[in-house]
């Protein structure tokens, strides 16, 4: 269980609702109130009448960020409090999927506690879906810039749209709205000591809602303003975690996606405006130096996982100069598609998810550079096109995986 005793009795003395809203935390007293307090407006709003109940599962902070829940709730009943577990946005997500079944509540939509952007239109777009019965999922749709989400564009989008046929593109995207019962099969799954418990959630839930075949349906929300991060000075535990969540889903759900060709569009809830998201910067200096410094700790495993093709490109990467160190699109999604049929006899995901964080340091340096000088839909393209190249490239996955060959050749 991740609810404490203190929460769990919170809620249990909470009148049944209709309609929660969950917001995880750790140390996010600067930003959180903004978050409760636009959140309380968007279910007064559009939800008039309805039963709701805003919680906050907090990860121990000791700077008053649940106290600022509870002060910006605007009249709409807040619970906040510890979650137990491990530590992680994943335990947190827990103890809210736990608050949804005491309550018996119809549906929950989560955010993140650093929004800057959000607004009561995000509560009804994630939520009302859900409650008009038009969805059982729904995931965000952000215009991001163009060097932001690179977990998202270089691996997370095109592997999960590859395996399991469905056009999500951002399945990491921190908001999501659910129905109850999704919220129940999420709580029952055996994967709560795992890296779902961290940054692994996002895709454990909408990999777990595309293999149940609930319907899903994606929420434009504008442009997500938080606080965005370097991808080559802070995203490595976030993509190891998310990485080595997507293998233990791949090995566990290979029954469903090894038949799946092609993808499919997903219905957009709001219409699609032109948004100029906050710039993002990105070193690729930073990045190109990483993926040399990672192939010279990564040459066991790779010389266990990578086939004898893409060993010789990446040390002929890696003997090259200045960001000529790149990694080209097709090469990474074939590495990629190595390590997946690596995990198919290998329990260390983790350790998989590992080896190939110096290749995805290599991929995003590329990737900046080709975008550099294209306007938002301009780059928007070049990740479709990456896309494109999983589908394209996903027999050969078949073919590794159907003969077992998870060691190099």
């Amino acid at each position: 269980m991740a609810l404490s005793p203190e929460m769990r009795a919170a809620v249990a003395q909470q009148a049944r609702a209709e309609l929660v809203v969950g917001i995880p935390s750790y140390r996010n007293a600067a930003t959180i109130g903004h978050v409760a307090r636009v959140a309380a407006e968007g279910l007064q709003k559009h939800f008039p009448g309805a039963r709701a109940v805003i919680v906050n599962a907090d990860g121990g902070s000791n700077d008053g960020t649940s106290d600022r829940v509870r002060a910006e709730a605007n009249g709409v009943p807040a619970i906040a409090g510890r979650y137990e577990g491990p530590s992680g946005k994943g335990s947190a997500f827990r103890a809210i999927f736990e608050a949804v079944g005491i309550l018996g509540a119809r549906a929950c939509a989560v955010v993140d506690s650093d929004l800057r952007s959000i607004t009561p239109e995000w509560i009804e777009r994630l939520m009302g879906p859900v409650v008009r019965g038009e969805a059982e999922y729904v995931t965000p749709l952000y215009a991001r810039h163009k060097y932001d989400g690179t977990i998202t564009n270089t691996i997370a989008y095109p592997l999960t749209r590859a395996l399991y046929g469905a056009r999500v593109r951002q399945p990491i995207g921190g908001e999501f709205g659910f129905h109850a019962k999704l919220a129940r099969v999420f709580v029952d799954q055996p994967v709560w000591e795992t890296d779902v418990a961290r940054f692994g959630i996002d895709i454990f839930m909408t990999t777990t809602a595309l293999v149940r075949g609930a319907k899903v349906a994606q929420a434009f929300l504008g442009a997500k303003i938080h606080d965005p991060k370097d991808p080559g000075a802070d995203l490595g535990p976030m993509f190891t975690q998310v990485v080595g969540t997507i293998l233990a889903l791949a090995r566990r759900n290979t029954d469903i996606w090894s038949g799946v060709k092609g993808s499919r569009d997903i219905p957009v809830i709001g219409e699609i405006s032109v948004v100029e998201p906050e710039p993002v910067n990105a070193s690729v200096p930073l990045l190109v130096e990483k993926f040399r410094e990672g192939a010279a700790e990564q040459v066991r495993s790779w010389n266990e996982v990578f086939s004898a093709a893409t060993r010789g490109y990446i040390a002929a990467k890696t003997a090259a100069a200045g960001h000529a160190k790149a990694v080209d699109g097709r090469v990474w999604a074939k590495a990629v598609y190595e390590v997946v049929a690596a995990a198919k006899d290998r329990d260390d995901t983790e350790g998989l998810a590992r080896a190939l964080l110096p290749l995805y340091y290599g991929r995003v340096a590329a990737l900046i550079g080709e975008v550099e000088g294209l306007d938002q839909a301009g780059a928007e393209r070049v990740v479709e096109q990456q896309a494109l190249v999983f589908e394209q490239t996903k027999p050969y996955l078949l073919e590794r995986w159907s003969v077992g060959e998870s060691s190099p050749r």
